[in-house]
């Protein structure tokens, strides 16, 4: 450990050189950063600037988690691993957070008085049942269950003291009045699931050029076998499949300037990109803040996706959200009469501190592996032709987290996300139709590609987009419309070489 420390501190003591010595030009961009120092902003400027060739890689390229990058040989544990500048004492607090994370909660009542709480409906018994290996969830293979993509459910408000909930941000949807706002197909013994749904699929070709034609599949979702009567007709359906965990606590320290600084809501510029900042409030202060996890940006923080997912997913009250009966609403009678897993001598709720706090812990320290074949003349190509492309505009590359981080493994860290965490009008082909919060129904947060090449090796498949209807990485961009249409368009007119050194570049982040 003391070895490994002595080695971050190493990589990041080379980044503070090499900022030193590649100052700005002129001009301040970051002025917003209240954390940095005048002479530290010139140099960050300076190092997040676009390159200037592609005929190498740039400096820490490969180290796209910072310090916390994971150098271990990319298996099925790649994501699976702590950042790798963490201390001894918050290794073994991942280390705890990764066995809760992975627990099996059972239904009450049970002699596992410290486990039992599941339900009394879900979608998963445990965090890692949707997160398989801390990586990306997909749509059900033919015969199997949904378990790694659910359907969010909705219903257009239907009062004033609703659409002024809405209007104020204090709720970001309304939930179906019988089923809630997640679908779930598994429940305790004695009572009935909500129900099952089909994946139809419409086929939609594309040709490209050099003679290229792929099919992609258009997903289509038929509900069915209802366990507590019809649903309400207005009712909005969203499918989502689990993202992959890497990375999120970086995520989390990048400085709220620097994505103000990426939104162009009105798209001044004129360029047809214009990313929106989601502004929700924090639950702890009550207060605006930007949202940032979730495919909707609709959660501001880790640990309020988590506590979401205990509640949405397993049906596990925590301290932040401690309704011991999960989704199951009041018309849902049968299922709130049930008994839940709170203990008394544990403390409030099913999840009581500090489960929340270690689960939190280990979602924000799943380290980002590192890229592969940086130096690769096709994948340099293939970056070139991202940028080229106006890919670059939305999968922003790279950021320095802020030096005020919560945890000292994430300040002032160099990264490589491929995000801005902005809402994008992604066109009708992508569209749920099903508003959430600030995202309208053709809106969604650009999602980070660190570690998406390594997909197939951690998860046995290449499912990408928000649904997992993209079967491969081809497919995803060419599924791209609304503010991204000219980049796909492109892609679709460029030379075959083109788009297979595109898609190598993606393969090794």
């Amino acid at each position: 450990m003391r070895l490994a420390l002595r080695s971050n501190a190493a990589k990041s003591a080379v980044l503070c050189v090499f900022l030193a010595v590649n100052p700005v030009a002129a001009g301040d961009p970051f002025s917003h950063r209240d954390d940095l120092s005048e002479k530290d902003r010139a140099r960050i400027a300076n190092i997040l600037s676009a390159p200037a060739d592609f005929e190498a890689p740039e400096p820490f390229e490969p180290m796209q988690g910072g310090a916390g990058t994971s150098t271990r040989r990319p298996n099925r544990d790649a994501f699976s691993h702590s950042n790798a500048n963490l201390t001894f004492e918050e290794q073994h607090d991942f280390k705890v957070g990764n066995g809760l994370f992975k627990k099996l909660w059972t239904s009450s009542p049970s002699s596992t008085r410290a486990s039992d709480g599941l339900g009394p409906l879900y979608n998963a018994r445990s965090c890692q049942g949707c997160h398989l290996k801390d990586g990306r969830g997909r749509p059900p293979r033919p015969g199997d269950e949904a378990v790694s993509l659910f359907l969010r459910l909705s219903i257009p408000p239907q009062t004033e003291e609703q659409q002024l909930a809405l209007s104020a941000r204090k709720i970001l949807r309304v939930p179906e009045p019988v089923y809630g706002g997640q679908f779930q197909a598994f429940a305790v013994q004695g009572l009935p699931g909500e129900g099952r749904f089909d994946i139809g699929t419409q086929d939609i070709e594309v040709h490209m050029n050099g003679g290229e034609t792929a099919i992609l599949q258009k997903p289509v979702y038929q509900i069915r076998d209802l366990g507590f009567g019809d649903m309400h007709p207005d009712t909005m359906i969203s499918p989502r499949v689990a993202p992959p965990m890497i990375g999120l606590g970086l995520l989390q320290a990048i400085h709220p300037g620097d994505l103000e600084r990426l939104a162009d809501p009105e798209d001044l510029d004129g360029d047809g990109v214009s990313g929106r900042i989601s502004r929700v409030r924090d639950p702890e202060t009550d207060e605006f803040t930007i949202g940032r996890f979730g495919w909707k940006a609709s959660n501001p923080s880790i640990r309020t996706q988590t506590a979401g997912a205990f509640s949405g997913d397993i049906g596990i009250s925590t301290p932040d959200r401690p309704d011991n009966y999960g989704d199951c609403t009041e018309l849902q009678t049968e299922c709130r009469a049930l008994p839940h897993g709170e203990q008394v001598t544990l403390g409030v709720s099913e999840a009581p501190d500090p489960v929340m706090d270690l689960v939190t812990f280990y979602s924000e320290n799943l380290a980002v592996p590192m890229r592969r074949d940086v130096d690769d003349p096709v994948v340099l190509k293939g970056k070139q032709v991202f940028y080229e492309t106006g890919c670059a505009k939305c999968h922003q590359p790279k950021y320095v987290t802020g030096r005020n981080a919560a945890n000292p493994a994430h300040r002032f860290q160099l990264i490589w996300p491929y995000t801005d965490l902005l809402l994008h009008d992604m066109g009708e082909g992508l569209a749920d139709n099903r508003p959430v919060g600030d995202a309208n129904g053709r809106e969604w947060r650009t999602p980070p590609l660190w570690g998406i090449g390594l997909t197939e090796t951690v998860n046995n498949h290449t499912r990408f987009l928000h649904d997992g209807r993209a079967r491969n990485l081809l497919e995803a961009v060419l599924w791209h419309g609304g503010e991204a249409q000219a980049a796909r368009d492109t892609v679709v007119a460029m030379p075959p070489e083109n788009r297979q050194a595109l898609i190598r570049f993606l393969e090794s982040l």
